[in-house]
C-alpha cells in the first residue's frame, strides 16, 4: 500500500480545494500512530505541538521543546515514509526573526517534515512568507492558537464576534498571500467557516470549525487514548485506554498469580545441554537446588 500511494504535495492541496474533495489530516506523534494514520490512507499527518500534553504530560503546548518534537517528528517519520508530513513549529521557536524561523524549519525538514506549520497572524505572515522565499512549504493555522491566544482565558471560541471574525478571515488571506498551501482554522464558528472558506484559494483544513475543505483531528483523541481534555468538536472512533488499562490488570494479576508466564511463553533447550549445563556447574562447585 504505502509504495503504491500517490504523493500528496502543497500543490495537491490546491487542486483537492478546487475539485471539492476534502483533505482528511491527522495529528500523530509517534512510530505506531503515524504508521496507523498512513495505514488508514490519511493525506496529512501533522506532528502537533498538543504533544506536549497527550503524549508527554506537560499542562500546556507551550511548555514543549524543539528537541522534543523533532524527537517526535523522526519516529512518526519513520512509521509513514509515504504520508505528506507536517511539523508544529513548538512556542518560541519561530517569533523572534525571520532568521530564526528559518533556522528551526530547516531543522524540521532535516527531521522529515515536507512542511512546518506556525500559529497565528500579524508579524507570523512575515515569517511565514520568508519561509516560502527559502523553499519550505508552511501551513498556516488561525482562529484558536493555543500557544498565543489560549493564554489565561482557556481554550474558547474565537471569532464569535463580527470584527474578530473578520481579523480572523483577513488573516487567513494574508497567510494565503504570504505563500501558506493551506490554512488550519480551530475552534471557530461554522458560520465564520463558511465565510472564509470560499473566500481563499488554498483549503481550510477545520478542527472545531464545521465544514471546511478538510479536516484533522487528533489520533490520541479519535482512538480514545488521551481524557484529561477532550473538546466537544472530538469525535471518538474507539476507546483504546480502557482496553489498555484492562489488559495491564490482567497482565499484573497474571504475575502475581503465577499464570503468566505458562509454557507456551518459554524457550526450550536440548536436554543434553541442560545435562552439560549441570555438569560444568557442578564441576565448578556450584550448589543446585531443587
Amino acid at each position: 500500500m504505502t509504495a503504491e500511494r500517490t504523493r500528496f504535495t502543497p500543490g495537491t492541496a490546491r487542486e483537492r480545494k478546487a475539485r471539492g474533495e476534502p483533505i482528511a489530516m491527522v495529528t500523530a506523534y509517534d512510530y505506531v500512530s503515524a504508521q496507523s494514520a498512513e495505514l488508514a490512507g490519511v493525506d496529512i499527518i501533522l506532528v502537533g505541538d498538543s504533544a506536549a500534553m497527550t503524549v508527554l504530560g506537560y499542562e500546556s503546548t507551550r511548555l514543549v521543546s524543539v528537541d522534543e518534537m523533532l524527537m517526535l517528528t523522526r519516529a512518526a517519520r519513520r512509521g509513514a515514509p509515504a504520508t505528506f508530513l507536517v511539523g508544529d513549529l513548538p512556542y518560541g521557536s519561530y517569533e523572534e526573526s525571520d532568521a530564526v524561523a528559518l533556522a528551526t524549519a530547516a531543522r524540521f525538514v532535516d527531521a522529515g517534515c515536507d512542511a512546518v506549520k506556525m500559529e497565528g497572524i500579524g508579524p507570523i505572515v512575515g515569517r511565514a512568507r520568508a519561509l516560502v522565499a527559502r523553499g519550505i512549504a508552511v501551513m498556516g493555522h488561525v482562529g484558536l492558537t493555543p500557544q498565543h491566544t489560549g493564554l489565561g482565558e482557556g481554550f474558547r471560541v474565537q471569532g464569535r464576534s463580527a470584527p474578530s471574525a473578520i481579523d480572523i478571515i483577513e488573516g487567513a488571506r494574508e497567510l494565503e498571500q504570504a505563500g501558506c498551501f493551506a490554512v488550519v482554522a480551530e475552534a471557530i464558528p461554522a458560520a465564520v467557516t463558511r465565510e472564509l472558506t470560499p473566500r481563499l484559494r488554498v483549503p481550510i483544513i477545520g478542527i472545531g470549525a464545521g465544514p471546511a475543505d478538510g479536516q484533522v483531528l487528533v489520533f490520541n483523541d479519535l482512538v480514545g487514548l488521551y481524557d484529561a481534555h477532550v473538546p466537544r468538536f472530538v469525535k471518538r472512533y474507539a476507546e483504546i485506554k480502557p482496553e489498555l488499562v484492562d489488559a495491564v490488570t490482567r497482565y499484573v494479576s497474571d504475575v502475581r498469580e503465577r499464570r503468566f508466564p505458562g509454557k507456551e511463553h518459554e524457550y526450550g533447550m536440548e536436554e543434553l545441554e541442560i545435562e552439560r549445563l549441570r555438569e560444568r556447574l557442578d564441576g565448578k562447585g556450584g550448589q543446585r537446588k531443587g
